[in-house]
């Protein structure tokens, strides 16, 4: 059974997904990597379906955390953990498909461009751990 999202509760899983991403793309900064994934992560969440396709793919562009690259990970995994429990609240067959397409999203992302780093490795780890959470 799906409970309809609020506003804010679809704003925190969008937040959370693309600030996964850009979590393992910052990882190995560079401006033509960044580009180059920034279209896997894209294509990635475009090919998702039903609810977490709509959360992923319509709307306002979501609002990353702003400062230092390295206090991002204090807002994002939180998010990130948030999410799931938004998502086994209120709509629970969504939970394998937003955790899927989370991590589908930054193996693209962290592959787009020489392979997977040991720092963007490291950062998936990060987000896996934060998605596995509130098991």
């Amino acid at each position: 059974m799906t409970q309809p999202l609020s506003a804010e509760e679809r704003a925190t899983l969008k937040s959370a997904a693309f600030g996964a991403v850009y979590l393992v793309s910052n990882a190995e900064p560079g401006a033509l990597s960044m580009i180059k994934e920034s279209l896997a992560a894209s294509n990635a969440f475009a090919r998702t379906t039903g609810l977490v396709r709509e959360l992923l793919t319509t709307g306002n562009l979501p609002q990353l955390p702003s400062g230092a690259s390295a206090d991002v990970p204090s807002t994002v995994l939180p998010a990130l953990r948030r999410s799931v429990e938004i998502l086994r609240a209120k709509a629970p067959a969504e939970v394998a498909s937003y955790r899927s397409a989370v991590l589908h999203a930054t193996e693209v992302v962290a592959r787009a461009h020489d392979g997977i780093s040991a720092n963007e490795a490291a950062m998936m780890a990060s987000v896996r751990e934060a998605l596995d959470s509130t098991e």
